[in-house]
């Protein structure tokens, strides 16, 4: 079959399974199995050689009701998949304008380094909410904030912490989505960099992979002043990668946006910050406080669309404007230890949710909420599975499991 460089059109809102029937019987098993017990709601899209052979939906919007079942067009919040889609604007607009990945992030961030060398600490768990300890070798260290770079951004080796409570630093709990907010978006983020500007780093730039929201948070500022000015970063990933790519259902914060909740999967329930089930908001409190745009989390979008992001990135599509060097770069090895491209994983020998088949040539990422995109360009396949696995609470076995089962499954058969 002939690779094309697009999907079709038309097959955006419709139930494809092309599947084999043996590995349809399988899918149906697993899909089955995980229902329920690992999530209520679940869309998986999948590309081969440039054809969708799969866009099928299972589950319920209101797994205590079932009146509103799930459909292939259900917008997912796709938490840290987010993050493609902000390195995928960044290398655009990094591109356009002759920056390079190795410039110190303080060519379009000046703020960041006005703090001058900082001292280290442990950093924040992120679901515990409880400081972590600093290593001993680190407690005299200051580091000083000129030597992060765009790469060290991309490839989570800048220092920064995996995770610190922006949130609190943006502003009490948002109100529900269809109401309104009386603190602006822009006042929220404002608040947000004036943190994100001085925070203690937990190690050195370039010493190591640490996996960060902070990191991203701070590239898509970049791409919002590369873009136009801060707090664009909607505006330049429509711009950049959601119109060229032509994706239907792609949008941060969409029932402000005037989609029905009963479009979107809801998430985890929520007692003690917003006091709420999340539904139609953001999951991740960091980019829920500073008003649902982000760049390590805040899209939602429905399966199809990020199977086309991963066919845009697999067949390197020009429409991206990201340099072919650029786009080969970010999919090979960046990084010893942990595999990491320029914002993408690359599959792991062990352990690996692209599970067993994926060749290591594969590159993806997961979301906390239960999504993941992966893309193995030797088999020329693209595997999108969005699910809301933190609607019975996070941290609840399974999603990785899931994972892995079923892309050895799509592996296998196709």
């Amino acid at each position: 079959m002939m690779m094309m460089t697009a999907i079709d059109e038309t097959t955006s809102a419709h139930t494809v399974n092309e599947l084999p029937p043996a590995a349809d019987a399988r899918l149906q098993a697993l899909i089955t199995a995980n229902l329920d017990t690992v999530f209520p709601a679940a869309v998986v899209a999948v590309v081969k050689d440039g054809q969708v052979v799969l866009n099928q939906a299972w589950g319920w919007i209101d797994p205590d009701t079932r009146l509103v079942p799930v459909t292939t067009g259900t917008l997912f919040d796709l938490a840290s998949v987010t993050k493609l889609f902000t390195v995928t604007a960044f290398l655009s607009l990094a591109g356009e304008h002759g920056l390079s990945l190795d410039a110190p992030i303080m060519a379009v961030l000046p703020e960041f380094g006005r703090s001058g060398p900082r001292p280290l600490d442990g950093g924040i768990d992120p679901h515990s909410k409880k400081p972590l300890p600093v290593k001993d070798d680190m407690r005299d260290k200051r580091i000083d904030p000129v030597h992060v770079t765009f790469r060290h951004l991309l490839t989570h080796t800048s220092g920064l912490a995996a995770w610190r409570d922006v949130y609190n630093a943006a502003g009490p709990a948002p109100v529900p989505p269809d109401g309104f907010d009386p603190i602006p978006r822009q006042e929220r983020w404002s608040r947000a960099l004036a943190a994100l500007w001085n925070y203690p780093f937990v190690d050195e730039p370039g010493s190591g992979v640490r996996y960060s929201d902070l990191g991203l948070m701070l590239l898509g500022e970049a791409v919002s002043r590369l873009y136009g000015a801060s707090s664009q970063l909607d505006k330049a990933i429509a711009a950049r990668v959601i119109e060229p790519l032509k994706l239907e259902t792609t949008l941060f914060n969409p029932v402000q946006n005037g989609i029905s909740r009963d479009r979107i999967a809801p998430t985890e329930d929520d007692p003690l910050w917003r006091k709420r089930r999340v539904w139609g908001e953001v999951h991740d409190e960091n980019a829920c406080g500073v008003g649902g745009v982000a760049g390590h989390a805040g899209l939602f979008a429905a399966a199809r669309d990020v199977a086309a992001l991963g066919q845009g990135w697999l067949v390197e599509d020009a429409r991206l404007g990201i340099s072919p060097r650029w786009m080969r770069e970010a999919k090979q090895e960046q990084t010893n230890g942990e595999r990491r491209g320029l914002g993408w994983v690359l599959k792991s020998a062990e352990g690996s949710s692209a599970g067993e088949l994926f060749s290591m040539a594969a590159y993806g990422h997961t979301g906390f909420t239960g999504t993941s995109l992966w893309i193995d360009p030797a088999r020329a396949l693209v595997v999108a599975a969005l699910t809301n696995s933190v609607y019975p609470g996070r941290l609840k076995p399974g999603t990785f499991e899931f994972r892995r089962d079923l892309h050895t499954l799509l592996a296998a058969a196709l």
